[in-house]
């Protein structure tokens, strides 16, 4: 009888100890492997730690992050674009999460070496790609569940931004000028973000017959011709505001000098790609 009992206990025990080692796994997971430090190198990489409630845990970020408002306060890892080892080991972070390609193989070693984990994310400019982007940028903080819910979010969003956009009859041709002064301007053509954003929001790219960013020129502006000057606020106000562009050679010539169409946008907005994507279409679809 008490062999029988001795049997009986120790095959409850076996069976129960597949669900004990689960909870068991889960416990460790949690609190072993998700950060608690971390440093996000790029603005929409810290919008979306942020929308994934993440945001207090992040203690520095790059030059180019800005929002929320709470994080043009927290540390910058340089004070430019330059990044450096030390710069970022300094802040002690158990996670940094960077663009695909920003860091170099020289600092991602450093870094492997001080025991910080480094995690590339590419950036795609499609509606799949922000998708694909908060879901990349959930299982890096091991919080999946908490990304598919905001893609979830997310792309609801996006459904009703773009039925605004067929309900635009306005589709203009667009030219987007980057600028930082008259001695910087570039011209986004095709497989820029900018082109991909005009697009989604119901606009059509007056670059047309390259790929990238190419220097701006009054030959090119003038052939363009077109309906709207797009740029960003920064850049807008760098070069004097719509009465100094107004006067700048060959604007007078377009559609867009003529009707006075010169339209300066929210940098960070315009470029996220993420979670405030459908934000941006809607708010850029309202200016046509």
């Amino acid at each position: 009888m008490c062999r029988y009992k001795y049997e009986y206990s120790n095959e409850k025990m076996i069976k129960a100890l597949p669900t004990f080692l689960l909870v068991l796994l889960s416990y460790l997971t949690s609190s072993a492997i998700a950060p608690k430090r971390i440093i996000t190198l790029g603005a929409a990489l810290t919008e979306t730690v942020d929308a994934l409630g993440f945001g207090n845990q992040i203690v520095a970020v790059d030059v180019t992050s800005i929002y929320p408002a709470y994080v043009a306060k927290l540390p910058k890892v340089s004070q430019n674009r330059v990044l450096s080892a030390e710069g970022i080991i300094s802040f002690s972070p158990d996670l940094v999460i960077a663009p695909e390609g920003d860091v170099s193989k020289a600092i991602a070693y450093q870094l492997k070496s001080a025991g910080i984990k480094l995690i590339s994310i590419k950036q795609e400019y499609t509606v799949k790609g922000a998708s694909a982007f908060i879901r990349s940028v959930a299982a890096a903080l091991e919080a999946v569940q908490k990304g598919e819910a905001l893609v979830k979010q997310m792309e609801s969003n996006i459904g009703q931004s773009l039925d605004l956009v067929k309900k635009n009859p306005k589709h203009p041709s667009v030219l987007f000028i980057y600028a930082r002064g008259t001695g910087v301007m570039m011209v986004a053509g095709k497989s820029t973000n900018m082109d991909a954003m005009i697009t989604l929001s119901g606009g059509k790219n007056a670059a047309q017959g390259f790929s990238n960013f190419k220097p701006y020129t009054t030959e090119a502006l003038v052939n363009a011709n077109p309906d709207i000057i797009l740029m960003f606020d920064f850049g807008f106000k760098s070069l004097g505001g719509i009465n100094s562009i107004l006067k700048m050679p060959g604007v007078n010539l377009t559609n867009a000098g003529k009707n006075k169409r010169i339209i300066q946008m929210d940098a960070e907005l315009m470029v996220n790609f993420s979670v405030r994507l459908p934000q941006a279409i809607k708010e850029l679809n309202s200016k046509w």
